[in-house]
């Protein structure tokens, strides 16, 4: 995919003419610590990213399961902002069948592109070029809002809007139009398409006026979950790879160990359905809940259960009492995420 698309004398006037904006900074949030006088580090949980043998066969079947996301984002076409073939072994992308185009076209869909400054943030750049956050962070497949680089450049569009991947041959223009509730002529036209006719899997348009679903936007912008632990907290063992406390021996940290005193709130960090209480012997007291944007979070080590299977609970709901049962050298709260597709992800990239 080109860097620089070819624009017309006309954008390229009305796009010398913007002035520049003064952007806001963007204020990191962190983490208060506070070195609680426990007799021990509360760390534990598990080391490794399989859940066999350790939690019930519901979540391991469960986690297999969820492997659909609700939106697939590839590059657009640079003729015009075509709807383009997503080819398997790069990110180039090919031209629509002729087939399946219309004749004319009422909205002309272009990009150009923006290097980013100093100070700069997706919902600024957004504002200036008149388009919408999601916009900028779909075409420009953005997984981290927070990760903008000084320099970088980014595709702007001359109209707001998303990016979808077809799933399977039998979608059309009006099907997908009416999945994200926009007018389905906009968006033929401006992929150059016909309204009903059947298009490809893997078939990328840039769909006007659409929007992000709520969770896909959170997660991108670093703020899906709320720290399940309200009060204050240390961080005593990060996401990733570390010594075993029990062995020393290099392995993988599969979540976030918060240590606080034995009794401490824990709370959901999002809305979701409790799926499972039990205990296992690596875990002790656990609790997992499945979330409506198809993640799902452990709660482990806790000294008491507060919810039950089939429960509905929200950031508000307390969940479960710090605890160190099972594998435990102290009291904390081991948690851990599991995206759509049940791999494991740092819950820091991810809570606010």
């Amino acid at each position: 995919m080109k860097l620089i698309e070819k624009i017309s004398t006309k954008t390229a006037v009305k796009c010398a003419s913007l002035t520049a904006a003064a952007c806001a900074a963007v204020v990191l949030g962190t983490v208060v610590v506070v070195n609680w006088p426990v007799g021990e580090d509360g760390q534990g949980g598990l080391d490794s990213a399989s859940l066999k043998g350790v939690v019930d066969k519901e979540l391991i079947e469960d986690l297999a399961a969820s492997s659909n996301s609700v939106l697939v984002e590839t590059p657009a076409d640079s003729a015009g902002g075509r709807a383009s073939k997503k080819l398997s072994d790069s990110s180039a992308s090919v031209q629509a069948s002729s087939s399946i185009q219309s004749d004319s076209s009422e909205y002309n869909l272009s990009y150009f592109t923006y290097k980013v400054k100093k100070g700069d943030i997706p919902g600024t750049i957004a504002e200036k070029f008149g388009v919408t956050t999601d916009s900028i962070l779909s075409l420009n497949r953005i997984a981290n809002a927070r990760g903008l680089q000084i320099n970088q450049y980014l595709k702007i569009p001359t109209m707001s809007g998303i990016l979808y991947t077809t799933e399977k041959s039998s979608e059309t223009v009006a099907g997908i139009a009416e999945k994200y509730k926009v007018d389905a002529a906009k968006v033929a036209s401006a992929n150059h398409l016909s309204l009903n006719a059947s298009l490809p899997s893997g078939l990328t348009l840039f769909v006007t006026d659409a929007e992000m679903d709520w969770a896909t936007r959170q997660e991108i912008n670093g703020d899906l979950f709320k720290k399940p632990i309200h009060a204050a907290f240390r961080i005593s063992s990060s996401f990733g790879w570390r010594s075993s406390p029990f062995s020393g021996a290099r392995s993988r940290h599969t979540g976030i160990d918060m240590a606080c005193p034995t009794g401490t709130s824990v709370f959901a960090a999002l809305p979701g359905k409790v799926t499972s209480t039990a205990y296992s012997p690596t875990y002790g007291n656990y609790v997992i809940i499945k979330h409506p944007s198809g993640y799902r979070t452990l709660y482990g080590h806790l000294s008491a259960i507060l919810c039950v299977t089939g429960q509905l609970v929200d950031q508000n709901t307390r969940i479960g009492r710090v605890g160190s049962t099972g594998l435990s050298t102290g009291p904390h709260l081991h948690f851990t995420v599991y995206n759509k597709n049940g791999a494991l992800v740092n819950p820091a990239s991810l809570w606010y």
